[in-house]
């Protein structure tokens, strides 16, 4: 097959111990990211099969128009960014499945909320710059550590801020609260609440229609002057422009981000990575070997049984009747 690999953005898929799985068919790895539709086009239409990197580049209906020889689409995790009904249309696969908990992002939530409440980066860049202790920190032990969404991730999360000797509460869906409450957390009677009386809120729900801009400014402006608000999970979940604005307001705070509007950020031109009371990073939570190894191998495997004709893990299989 003649495979394409998107949106490599550290040129490292190549290294991998998985990538050795495509030996004997024809792959294309790109590192830059495109957003023009019929550049794309010129770019994918000789390929057959397209294995993507979470949600960087959107697959539409639009765009597959342009794609005459595609077969499958391949990835792990959730896909908002596909259109699967024009796939369909088109006879083209999409498989994609779940690699279990992300370890790697709970940990990273771990160290922006501790980078965060204790200005690690900022006293380190007063110290290369000749200045000792310039601010206060704060302490985790007895705060209330607020988790929206208690799947994989917000679980682990959760049990993380125990460790830590704080109070931990719950938000979410009917079934996070229950799972919640079984584990021995507490949780919220409502969202507000939820947002007002949390130290620390931290975002970790799936991306998708019913989620779009859940938090919301009017929760944002509840929260306390001195939380700290903490996304490592998608930007969309907060109501467009709304973190910024009640940031320059005070309240929250601080915040800690992973992710962003528009992706890649280059050349700092988002606001908030300007911001001195904003901790970021970009978009790493995922970003180690150990959990690249896994995704792509589970991508690379759909993509062979593909070639095999025994397609796995398919989103729509009305394809396979056809």
């Amino acid at each position: 097959m003649n495979i394409a690999i998107l949106d490599d953005f550290l040129g490292v898929v190549p290294t991998l111990d998985a990538y050795r799985k495509l030996a004997g068919h024809r792959v294309t790895v790109f590192r830059d990211a495109l957003t023009d539709v019929d550049e794309l086009g010129r770019r994918l239409g000789e390929f057959d099969a397209l294995v993507l990197s979470r949600e960087r580049t959107p697959i539409t209906a639009s765009l597959l128009e342009r794609l005459p020889n595609l077969r499958i689409i391949s990835q792990t995790g959730v896909i908002p960014h596909i259109d699967v009904a024009a796939c369909t249309r088109r006879g083209v696969l999409v498989c994609t499945t779940r690699t279990g908990p992300s370890y790697t992002t709970a940990e990273l939530t771990w160290g922006l909320i501790l980078a965060s409440m204790r200005h690690i980066p900022q006293e380190a860049v007063a110290l290369r710059e000749g200045r000792w202790q310039t601010r206060f920190g704060r302490g985790l032990r007895g705060l209330t550590l607020g988790v929206f969404g208690y799947g994989w991730i917000g679980a682990l999360v959760a049990s993380y801020g125990r460790a830590f000797d704080m109070k931990v509460q719950v938000w979410g869906r009917a079934g996070s609260l229950m799972r919640a409450r079984e584990a021995g957390y507490e949780t919220a009677p409502d969202q507000r609440t939820f947002f007002e009386t949390s130290d620390i809120v931290t975002l970790h729900l799936r991306m998708l229609p019913e989620t779009d801009g859940i938090v919301t400014a009017a929760d944002l402006a509840a929260m306390k002057p001195d939380a700290l608000f903490v996304n490592t999970s998608r930007a969309a979940l907060v109501e467009r422009g709304a973190l910024l604005a009640a940031l320059r307001a005070g309240r929250p705070g601080h915040a800690a981000l992973d992710v962003f509007d528009e992706e890649p950020v280059v050349g700092a031109h988002a606001p908030l990575v300007s911001m001195d009371n904003v901790v970021c990073s970009p978009h790493v939570g995922y970003v180690t070997r150990d959990r690249f190894e896994t995704m792509f191998e589970s991508a690379f495997e759909q993509v062979l049984a593909c070639a095999r004709g025994e397609p796995v893990n398919v989103v729509n299989p009305e394809v396979l009747g056809a």
